[in-house]
């Protein structure tokens, strides 16, 4: 999906941003939105943060799951609320990022078949392990996972 400024947001389509150069293949400042990748879902708040969660929920509901997803079991569970999982939300985002730069315009044409290799298949089974972060989620029904306790917040950090 193409934005202004010749920008190619990574959405449905998977595309990466797109560099736009200056003179001599330098970059333009003015422009340094266009010249970096997206960031990493968990480094971002507010708009920027819901902004990306919805388009990663585009691809996920109307690429992956319709392509990719099997049926739920006890043995591969889903949760039909994924987005309230930090570990799915956060997996999920690297997939879709791998999915942009190895099937995207000017990818190589094994890019598919490494992204299939290399990132669907690893995550998707990291995701959908019975003890992975749907464990307890079941069909319809949503179990948020308990984070696992810690003695200090930071036992190396100043006393205070």
């Amino acid at each position: 999906m193409s934005t202004e400024a010749g920008e190619i947001d990574p959405t449905i389509e998977g595309a990466p941003v797109t560099q736009q150069a200056g003179m001599e293949g330098e970059a333009d400042p003015s422009q340094e939105s266009l010249l970096s990748p997206p960031h990493f879902i968990l480094y971002m708040e507010g708009d920027e943060y819901g902004q990306t969660l919805r388009q990663l929920t585009l691809w996920t509901h109307h690429v992956l799951l319709p392509v990719y997803g099997r049926e739920t079991t006890s043995a591969e569970p889903w949760c039909s609320r994924w987005w309230e999982h930090p570990e799915a939300v956060a997996q999920l985002h690297g997939l879709w990022l791998a999915w942009g730069e190895l099937t995207g315009p000017g990818s190589k044409l094994s890019g598919p078949a490494n992204w299939h290799r290399d990132y669907l298949g690893p995550i998707m089974s990291a995701l959908r392990n019975p003890t992975g972060p749907f464990a307890g989620c079941k069909p319809g029904v949503h179990r948020s996972k308990e984070i696992p306790k810690v003695d200090a917040i930071d036992p190396f950090g100043p006393i205070v």
